[in-house]
């Protein structure tokens, strides 16, 4: 059967009428690039010079942490070597010839931003530094960060060392989703070998809903802050480069965002989308039911639209759970979403029966006459 698509047009949700463009507008910060996205889908709920390639400093250990992770065992055992520390900056002060678990550097990375953390676990995991980095670079790639570049594990200033502010919300948002990466960076102060180490990121005290992640500081790049924080199910990240007030800026874009943005239901599982015409069947009509439910990400002002593409009708011999068609979730008219529609599960349709070509005729003229929109094709 050649299958015409019918469009089903199933209803408008508005919001409140207060534009977007109004709202981005009305925020400033200090910060010279920034960006605050949603985590679960990468939308861009604020940007300012996101694009602009920036020295990072400190904010390059999320992007080391994350690669240990994915190549080294947390119980691993790890002996500081004396030629592995030799490294300025903040440190999280080991000593030549003691051993730490690739846990407790990790925390010593993150928290105390220990340049000599960093290292350790570069030469543990890759064996060097610049070994270390090529690891750094292909996880960028495999991430989509296509501004970013990286030569060390610490985020001290390098000709080839940088990134955007757009790049490390990406990074952020996939490292958040690491169980091991998101306890160590929420984590505000722990004893690790014999050390108390203290989170620098103040925001974990002074923002409500903060769940992470780095700061970092040279004097070239200024003060850079990746950051994430959680309200009532909405995961938002943000990110500010050379910010003199990078506090308050994450403070600012969080409260517009979590004002203006939040998750609103457009479609529950297993709702009932439409009931279909069967044609040399028992029963009259099949419904047609959405596989999955879906969430969309809304600001003030933006409009809903779902629509549904199915046939017009269907043919007896069709089995319950059958992919019977799409339903496409809009928003402002940008297709965000396409959810499979099946025919509805647990319905027997008499079994699906067969009939044969007489009685197919006498049904389908039937049907057809019943509906006034069906013929055989």
């Amino acid at each position: 059967m050649k299958k015409r698509l019918l469009f089903f047009l199933l209803g408008f949700i508005l919001f409140s009428a207060v534009p977007n463009l109004s709202a981005r507008a009305a925020v400033g910060v200090s910060a010279e690039s920034a960006i605050l996205i949603e985590a679960r889908t990468g939308a861009v709920l604020y940007e300012k010079n996101a694009y602009s390639r920036m020295l990072i400093a400190s904010t390059t250990k999320i992007m080391t942490a994350l690669v240990t992770l994915e190549h080294c065992n947390l119980d691993d055992e790890v002996m500081v070597e004396a030629e592995q520390i030799q490294v300025e900056g903040s440190s999280m002060y080991l000593r030549a010839g003691e051993t730490l678990t690739v846990r407790e550097l990790l925390y010593g990375l993150m928290l105390s931003s220990g340049n000599d953390a960093a290292s350790v676990l570069a030469y543990h995991t890759a064996g060097s530094i610049e070994d270390f980095a090529v690891l750094m670079n292909e996880k960028a790639a495999e991430l989509g960060m296509v501004n970013s570049s990286f030569e060390n594990p610490h985020g001290l200033d390098g000709k080839a060392h940088y990134a955007t502010a757009r790049d490390m919300a990406v990074l952020a948002a996939a490292a958040m989703e690491n169980d091991a990466f998101a306890e160590i960076v929420a984590t505000r102060s722990i004893s690790v070998a014999g050390r108390t180490l203290t989170n620098h990121n103040k925001l974990l005290s002074l923002y409500e809903g903060a769940i992470g992640l780095k700061t970092g500081y040279t004097i070239n790049a200024g003060r850079t802050l990746v950051s994430c924080a959680e309200r009532n199910g909405t995961r938002l990240i943000c990110v500010t480069l050379n910010a003199p007030d990078d506090w308050d800026d994450h403070a600012a874009l969080y409260d517009w965002g979590f004002e203006n943005y939040r998750y609103t239901r457009v479609l529950e599982s297993g709702a009932v989308v439409a009931a279909l015409p069967v044609i040399s069947g028992l029963s009259d009509t099949v419904r047609v039911t959405a596989s999955a439910g879906y969430e969309a990400l809304l600001a003030a002002g933006d409009q809903v639209e779902t629509a549904a593409y199915l046939p017009k009708f269907v043919y007896a011999g069709i089995s319950a759970g059958d992919r019977a068609g799409s339903l496409w979730v809009y928003v402002n008219g940008e297709p965000v979403a396409e959810i499979p529609l099946w025919y509805e599960t647990g319905v027997a349709l008499d079994e699906s029966i067969r009939l044969d070509f007489w009685e197919r005729i006498k049904w389908g003229w039937c049907r057809a006459n019943k509906y006034g929109m069906i013929r055989f094709e």
